[in-house]
């Protein structure tokens, strides 16, 4: 249990201070931006599809560990992805992360992601790990308001 402890913060530490495809995107086909009033995230979800999968995922923004981590992740693997497979992805991750701690959920297929299973063991930082995908998918239905996790 330590090993998985040290690997998750290892982790977490690594997106964080090196977040993956944090960039603007110019050529975006769509964008939202999400924010997390109890912890003060921000972050805008640039997405760039062909028809429908997603050619190219960026972020910008600023916000806790946990948040920058899991943006990154999120598109890491969404990249090349289906809407279909994206949104399947989400609800996979939403149901680690808020699942019972003394839970087994399903983990197949999360790749990265089973590294948040520590998330549901802190209530309160399960916004921060979901907001990026709510941001996402608000991107992908066009939203023009911005997603908030209250």
């Amino acid at each position: 249990m330590d090993e998985l402890r040290e690997l998750y913060q290892e982790m977490i530490l690594d997106h964080h201070k090196n977040p993956r495809n944090f960039h603007g995107m110019d050529a975006a086909s769509h964008a939202a931006e999400g924010y997390n009033p109890l912890c003060g995230d921000k972050v805008t979800v640039y997405l760039q599809l062909d028809r429908d999968t997603i050619k190219d995922i960026s972020f910008e923004g600023s916000g806790c560990a946990i948040c920058t981590a899991s943006t990154s992740v999120m598109t890491e693997l969404l990249q090349g992805k289906t809407l279909s497979e994206a949104e399947a992805l989400f609800g996979r991750f939403r149901a680690l992360v808020t699942s019972d701690p003394g839970e087994k959920p399903d983990q197949a297929g999360l790749g990265k992601l089973v590294i948040f299973a520590g998330v549901r063991e802190y209530p309160i930082r399960i916004k921060c790990a979901t907001l990026p995908w709510h941001t996402m998918q608000a991107a992908l239905e066009d939203k023009s308001e911005t997603v908030s996790t209250e």
